[in-house]
């Protein structure tokens, strides 16, 4: 998990993004599409058409990272727009990068230990 410093938001970037595009085509997507600051000490995340690899782009204040994950199983769960970026919490992004249904996630009951 990302450590992300107090403040930091995370933004989904809408629709479906060429998972070809490394770190300066996606921090130009940023700039030119959504219309923000990819040095920002902000997190952006792109999804690709299969639904299976997201790519997270970050930039620390020192230097710009980027992540890719893939799931084994399963799809991650997008916004439906088409177009722009929608903020999430750095909770619901962990939710998300684990395969969980971020906009709504459940606690499953779990039975104490028995004697």
């Amino acid at each position: 998990m990302i450590a992300l410093p107090p403040g930091a938001r995370v933004w989904l970037a809408c629709g479906v993004t060429d998972m070809r595009r490394g770190m300066p085509g996606l921090a130009l997507m940023v700039q030119q599409g959504l219309g923000r600051d990819p040095h920002a000490v902000d997190v952006y995340v792109f999804r690709g058409k299969g639904a299976s690899l997201v790519k997270i782009l970050w930039h620390d204040g020192v230097g710009m990272s980027l992540y890719m994950k893939r799931l084994e199983a399963g799809k991650f769960i997008w916004p439906t727009a088409t177009d722009g970026a929608v903020q999430i919490s750095a909770a619901q992004m962990a939710y998300m990068l684990d395969g969980i249904d971020w906009r709504n996630p459940r606690h499953t009951w779990r039975p104490q230990a028995a004697g």
